[in-house]
């Protein structure tokens, strides 16, 4: 089932977990490291779409990669003077 993403449609967490195809715990870790903005209407969690939408775009992707990159480097560097 492909179901398309709406930039400007608003979208409950269990929602937002089956478009990213996450578990629950992964999409409280995206929250609590705010990676993913949400408001919270009443007692639950509303997503924007262009905020799903980010979080599997190239761009976001790259900047995961990098970071892993510079991480590696530094643990590789700080293994190598040992």
């Amino acid at each position: 089932m492909n179901q398309e993403i709406k930039p400007n449609g608003v979208y409950t967490t269990s929602e937002a977990q089956q478009l990213l195809k996450i578990s629950s715990s992964t999409m409280k870790r995206l929250f609590k490291k705010g990676l993913i903005k949400a408001n919270k209407v009443g007692g639950s969690y509303r997503i924007l779409g262009k905020e799903i939408l980010r979080m599997v775009s190239p761009e976001l992707e790259k900047k995961a990669i990098k970071s892993y990159l510079d991480l590696k480097e530094k643990v590789v560097n700080k293994i190598n003077k040992w």
